[in-house]
């Protein structure tokens, strides 16, 4: 067994590395004990246990007796269906990597993990190609993670909880079968790597502009056919992956248009005119409402609209190579092109302001990939 898994001590640290072992859980379960009852009067505490590809169907009973200290555990491409009881008991834990298990039932993390000392501790969690259909409660109580990877298992949505990990710097959770990007990820301050790949994604919610401190955005292979207009305002967005997707241009012909109600009329013409008023002069609904207004983008327009608008697809250029379809919000059906008589050549002026508008956007962003 000695030669089979050996420590390694550096810097007042310890790893034990006790990869592919060829003996039984049993086996190892009992050197586990026993490396433990020597580690306790070691002036060296052991920081890092990795044990992957054991065929582990349970986690060792000594991890909670025999390693206090531990800060990383490796229990990857084993036959986990729990992480049990055992793993509360390391309350320094850092990083935990779980990936390449059977975990995913309702009973896969011990009871009590929202309530231990790893909700304070644990910063990294791997528990990538397991068979979880939701992500699970207790995860989104931890509330010290940094780093959160459920990529490759059965994910069918994002729970708007996701909100609570404030800390979160990286989200991978490609290689599910996820519909729909809750508005509530836009609530990570500190997300620099956020990866939706391999989904089933239809759209993306523009409140993701929110994200000021992220660097990669991987979406390639989903089902977008439009980008929201937004996404311009993502200004540390280094990498945008995208091939894979339609992005097809779908034109609003098909959809129906409601005209504005009486209330939006007189409103749209209050601010086109710049009629003045004063908080006295109306109730706090209207105020709130004249509020609301939302201007059109189409530089031959000025308009303003509230609820009703145009769905309207303009593509952009990035990098001088690709072009993204990035969804518009437009008045009326009549800004559809600069000027009442929707000739080619203005359509094409249109898609050329739209261009340049996004030129600046499109310099900050380093790699673009579509293809």
């Amino acid at each position: 067994m000695e030669e089979a898994g050996a420590a390694v001590v550096t810097a007042g640290e310890a790893e034990l590395n006790w990869s592919r072992l060829s003996v039984s859980p049993e086996t190892l379960e009992s050197e586990l004990e026993a490396r433990g009852e020597e580690r306790r009067g070691a002036r060296e505490a052991l920081l890092r246990l990795l044990l992957p590809h054991n065929h582990l169907v349970s986690l060792p009973r000594a991890l909670g007796s025999g390693f206090p200290h531990l800060q990383l555990l490796d229990v990857s491409g084993n036959a986990l269906t729990v992480l049990g009881p055992e793993l509360l008991a390391l309350r320094g834990l850092r990083t935990l990597l779980a990936k390449n298990n059977r975990l995913g039932g309702p009973s896969a993390l011990p009871k009590g993990l929202a309530q231990s000392p790893l909700c304070r501790s644990l910063q990294v969690l791997n528990l990538s190609g397991n068979c979880f259909q939701e992500v699970p409660a207790s995860l989104l109580e931890l509330r010290a993670l940094q780093t959160l990877s459920l990529g490759g298992n059965q994910l069918q949505s994002i729970p708007a909880e996701i909100e609570n990990l404030q800390r979160l710097e990286c989200l991978y959770l490609g290689g599910n079968f996820i519909k729909e990007i809750p508005p509530e990820l836009a609530n990570l301050p500190s997300l620099n790597y956020l990866v939706l790949c391999d989904n089933k994604i239809q759209s993306v919610p523009p409140q993701l502009s929110q994200l000021h401190s992220l660097r990669s955005l991987s979406l390639h292979n989903n089902l977008l056919t439009y980008l929201p207009r937004e996404i311009l305002n993502l200004i540390h967005l280094e990498e945008l992956s995208l091939r894979g997707n339609p992005l097809v241009v779908r034109f609003v012909r098909d959809l129906t248009y409601d005209p504005p109600t009486l209330l939006e009329l007189a409103a749209r013409t209050i601010k086109i005119r710049n009629i003045s008023y004063t908080p006295y002069d109306l109730p706090g609904n209207l105020l709130r409402y004249l509020g609301s207004a939302s201007n059109c983008p189409n530089p031959k327009c000025g308009g303003v609209y509230f609820d009703c608008c145009v769905r309207q697809i303009k593509f952009v250029d990035f990098c001088g190579k690709y072009r993204l379809p990035l969804m518009h919000y437009l008045c009326s059906p009549e800004c559809s092109s600069p000027c009442s008589s929707a000739s080619h050549s203005s359509t094409s002026q249109s898609e050329s302001d739209s261009e340049d508008e996004a030129s600046v956007a499109a310099r900050r962003m380093q790699k673009v990939l579509l293809g």
